[in-house]
This record gives structure tokens, C-alpha cells and sequence, in this order.
């Protein structure tokens, strides 16, 4: 029980940690590098830096944001290695497998940012209905909510003792580790990439988005009656996405 309590101390503080951060950074003078705005503005000469500030709060906000979507997972692991001397090493590799695939998408999410900006940029007719890009965000999640890819990776991520056991394999233990972590987050990327894809609609620092997104993504994966919220999520987010689309016309 003692080191249940350890184990859920240590991944709060990493979670409460990085929200503290994302508040802090998003009141601080380079606050704007949260929210992607200035991306489609900067030249291509002047990209390193930016890019490497927004990559820097894509992890945060990860950690902040789906860290929690995997405690499952990760307490699952923590009972099974609980007796290894290295076990903290472990539990970390399996965190970072699961950000990196995470930080993976991050790249691939900003670039497409970037092109959007650009593209808004050398169109005046899409500059003057820019909100048609975040109608059109709304309603692919909303619309993703009813795929089948969702639902088979929303049901890998709720079952993490199977997970676990497809995975884990007990030589080359580190490496196992990480990989285990990678595995996992393939499949919750697959399940929340649409949902995440909206907070470049409202920026990385909203931290109301962040909460709501965050409490929802948790409650699909982790809770008895998740599943259910899937489909009256995907009609909120279709009809918030018609609505932009009829005030707007």
C-alpha cells in the first residue's frame, strides 16, 4: 500500500508539475509561443527556435493533458516490476517510450500548422474565412468519433493488464520497457489525435480546453461507462462545427 501511494505521488507531482509550468510559461513574456499563432509568420531562417518552444509545450501539455489516460497502464506495470530493484528506471522508460511517440505527432501536427499558416497566408479568399479551418477541425473529430479506428484503439487502451502482457517480455528489460511505453502510445494516439488536434484551434496554453479535453480523454479511457461518451462527444463536436459553419455564411 505504501508504495502504491509512493508510485501515485511521484506520477501526480510529474502531472501537477507540468501543469504548473504550462500556467506559468503562458503568463511569461514567451507565452506566445503556446498558442501558434506567430508560426505562419516566421521565415524559414528563424523557424529553430520557435519550433523547438512550441515542441517544448506540446510535451508538457502531453504530459499535463495524457499522462493520466495511462495510469492504468503504468500501475499495471508499477505491480509487476514493484520487486526490481530497478524499477523506477523502468517505469521512466516506459514514460518516455509513451511521450516520444506522442512528441512524434507533435512534429508531424506542427508542421501541418505550419503549411495551414502558410497556406492562409498566400490565399486572401481563405484569409478572409479562416474560421472555415476550425469548423472543419471540429467536425473531422467530431466525425472520428464514430470510426472504427477509434474504437479499436479506444478498447486496446482499456485493457492494460492485456496490454501489458502482449508486451512486456522479461530479457532486455529496458529496452522492453520503452517499447512497451511506444506500443501503448501508438494506440492512444490513434484513439485521441483528432481531439488533440483542437487545441491548435485554441492554442497549447488554454488551459480550460486543456482540462476539458484532458478530463474527457480519461473518462473514455479509464472509467467503466467511458466508452458510452464517444458518440455524444462526436455530435457535440459535429454540431459545434455546423454552427461556426451558419453563423459564419
Amino acid at each position: 500500500m505504501a508504495e502504491r501511494r509512493a508510485f501515485l505521488a511521484l506520477l501526480a507531482s510529474l502531472v501537477g508539475s507540468a501543469w504548473i509550468a504550462l500556467w506559468i510559461w503562458g503568463r511569461s513574456p514567451y507565452g506566445r509561443y503556446l498558442g501558434h499563432q506567430q508560426l505562419g509568420e516566421l521565415g524559414t531562417d528563424s523557424l529553430l527556435l520557435p519550433v523547438t518552444f512550441y515542441l517544448v509545450g506540446w510535451t508538457l501539455m502531453t504530459v499535463a493533458m495524457m499522462l493520466p489516460t495511462a495510469l492504468p497502464l503504468l500501475e499495471r506495470f508499477h505491480r509487476l516490476t514493484e520487486q526490481r530493484e530497478d524499477r523506477l528506471q523502468l517505469l521512466a522508460l516506459v514514460i518516455a517510450g509513451y511521450l516520444a511517440v506522442w512528441l512524434g505527432f507533435g512534429i508531424a501536427a506542427h508542421a501541418g500548422d505550419w503549411l495551414v499558416h502558410e497556406l492562409v497566408e498566400r490565399s486572401s479568399w481563405l484569409e478572409a474565412r479562416a474560421w472555415l479551418i476550425g469548423a472543419a477541425t471540429l467536425m473531422i473529430a467530431g466525425a472520428f468519433q464514430f470510426s472504427r479506428l477509434k474504437y479499436r484503439c479506444l478498447e486496446k487502451c482499456r485493457a492494460p493488464l492485456s496490454f501489458v502482457t502482449e508486451y512486456w517480455r522479461g530479457r532486455h528489460e529496458q529496452r522492453n520497457a520503452f517499447l512497451l511505453g511506444m506500443h501503448h502510445g501508438v494506440f492512444c494516439v490513434g484513439c485521441c489525435w483528432a481531439l488533440m488536434l483542437l487545441m491548435f484551434g485554441v492554442g497549447v496554453g488554454n488551459v480550460a480546453w486543456m482540462l476539458g479535453l484532458g478530463a474527457v480523454m480519461a473518462a473514455e479511457k479509464n472509467l467503466s461507462w467511458g466508452r458510452k461518451l464517444s458518440a455524444p462527444l462526436g455530435v457535440a463536436l459535429i454540431g459545434l462545427g455546423g454552427l461556426l459553419l451558419i453563423t459564419n455564411l
